[in-house]
């Protein structure tokens, strides 16, 4: 059985390329992600805390 070199060659390219993009576009959609958390959270409200509460409960 002759081992066909140019189809492995063929084969095993396309294989590291598709690797390659996959992980460009997952450091491209952590990033987006990593903005959007950093950037989508609601601010806390700030509340006079009360000497007697020691739990601070609302």
């Amino acid at each position: 059985m002759d081992i066909n070199w140019n189809i492995i060659a063929v084969v095993a390219i396309l294989v590291i390329i598709l690797v390659v993009l996959t992980i460009r576009k997952n450091q491209r959609e952590k990033k987006k992600l990593e903005k959007l958390l950093n950037n989508d959270f609601k601010k806390a409200e700030k509340t006079d805390v009360d000497a007697d509460d020691v739990a601070n409960e609302k």
